[in-house]
């Protein structure tokens, strides 16, 4: 136990943690190379770029590998490490290193962290509603006859009498309002619901793809307080989901090498369901993760209840070896 009670973190040596950092960095540069070149060469990608741009993430946070709470770095106060925010420095058994500052983490999420985890836990708490089959942006288009297109850099692969025709035969069922916002004016009480702010949380269903890709944005927002895997698997999924919602679309995005899914039929909306359905068990599991991440924590804060059975204690890794070894990744 530390002097203000709380449970010492698992001392991480040098060569297994920074081993951890290695890999991560790799899978994100994996993940990013190509958007990084393209951003270079000012070529726009309808698909990825999203994900940097409304989300407001950048590749070089994505690229920092955090342990989340519990765990000393061993000799990371060395490395610039130090002047990264939510780390503070601390010793185990006179090894030194940094560990993850859990209060500096609630004191800059506040209310936002809060705020994602009374979201997660809601979507949580009822079944997915598959069948909207992505006319968010088809609504978003609607009666727009070639003015005030969102993506006005892409072109479409139908008409706009056809796109229209598509949402007027068509229930829009979007329960997402940040897809909703967007919708244009008579698209508006086209919807199924009137959509708000404050009632996100009571909206929100684990089969949209836009909520499921918000949860990427929660992690990253989490920032040090998220171990590095988490933010690694739902950066993935968000990608993935990302390219299904706008192959959904009403966009021709053969530039790009990506074929439509073409909910305007039959097939296309079998198609576009049963990416929903695996959807659904995937961005739940990470909602699970990051409602993990968040308890550890509050776990490891100066304000959390101690005990010997506290939630939350990292594992002692003192004699893991980089090649048995990961991160936790709640």
């Amino acid at each position: 136990m530390t002097a203000g009670g709380q449970p010492a973190p698992a001392v991480v040596p040098e060569e297994i943690w920074t081993a951890w950092a290695r890999r991560h960095r790799a899978t994100v540069d994996a993940l990013t190379t190509d958007h990084l070149e393209r951003r270079r060469r000012g070529e726009p990608h309808p698909v990825v770029d999203f994900l940097f741009t409304y989300y407001r993430t950048s590749v070089g946070t994505a690229g920092r590998w955090h342990p989340g709470p519990g765990l000393l770095l061993e000799g990371a106060h060395r490395t610039e490490r130090r002047t990264w925010r939510h780390y503070r420095h601390a010793q185990v058994d006179g090894r030194a290193g940094l560990v993850v500052d859990a209060d500096s983490v609630l004191s800059r999420g506040g209310a936002r962290l809060e705020r994602n985890r009374r979201i997660a836990e809601a979507t949580l708490s009822r079944p997915g509603a598959t069948g909207c089959f992505g006319l968010h942006e088809w609504a978003m288009l609607y009666g727009t006859r070639g003015r005030e297109i969102r993506h006005g850099a892409v072109p479409l692969r139908l008409s706009h009498e056809r796109i229209d025709e598509v949402v007027r035969a068509s229930t829009l069922r979007c329960t997402h309002f940040d897809a909703f916002r967007f919708f244009t004016e008579p698209a508006v009480p086209l919807n199924a619901h009137r959509l708000t702010r404050d009632d996100q949380p009571h909206r929100e269903q684990p089969a949209c793809l836009h909520a499921g890709m918000d949860v990427y944005a929660w992690v990253a927002a989490m920032e040090a307080g998220a171990p590095g895997e988490l933010l690694v698997d739902a950066l993935t999924a968000a990608f993935d989901a990302r390219e299904i919602d706008m192959r959904s679309s009403p966009y021709d995005l053969s530039r790009w090498g990506l074929e439509p899914i073409p909910i305007e039929t039959a097939a296309g909306r079998a198609t576009f369901v049963a990416f929903q359905r695996r959807w659904i068990a995937r961005s739940s599991a990470l909602r699970r993760r990051y409602l993990a991440a968040a308890a550890r924590v509050d776990a490891w804060s100066s304000g959390a209840p101690r005990g010997d059975d506290q939630t939350g204690v990292a594992p002692n890794v003192r004699s893991a070896t980089p090649a048995t070894t990961r991160p936790n990744s709640a």
